[in-house]
């Protein structure tokens, strides 16, 4: 599976708002729901893949977000940077109002951690991680 690219979804150049304020903002919203941030990354791998990620507990569960930075045609890094704390935003935000509803076991399954370091999703679909650095990942050990 290819990233598309930034520039053909949505948020792209729509903040002057910094990646910093989005990934707070994303923090925020996990605390007012009884979640605990347990960490915030950024990294970037030598292949040019780049990514964010919020790691957080949530009624007793634990969960990791990470989400890619896309490419560009345009090479604009930094827009790309925003966009994806914005989209980070965004979908962490409508998780919340499904766990406000559903459990947040429910909304947020796909990034639940299991034991050995993988989110549901890794362990389920793996082709979806292809635009995540490895740093991020886990070893699946």
């Amino acid at each position: 599976m290819s990233l598309p690219f930034a520039e053909d979804i949505n948020f792209w150049m729509t903040s002057k708002a910094s990646p910093d304020s989005w990934i707070e903002k994303a923090k925020r919203l996990i605390g007012s729901f009884g979640g605990k941030v347990t960490g915030e990354y950024f990294g970037s791998d030598d292949s040019g893949r780049a990514a964010y990620m919020v790691t957080f507990v949530l009624d007793g569960d634990r969960y990791k977000i990470a989400w890619p930075v896309l490419p560009t045609r345009s090479k604009n890094e930094s827009a790309a940077r925003v966009q994806a704390a914005t989209l980070l935003y965004h979908d962490v935000k409508g998780r919340c109002l499904t766990a406000a509803i559903l459990g947040a076991r429910t909304a947020f399954f796909n990034y639940l951690l299991l034991p050995d370091g993988r989110t549901a999703s890794q362990a389920s679909v793996p082709e979806l991680m292809q635009g995540i650095p490895t740093i991020f990942l886990g070893d699946g050990s």
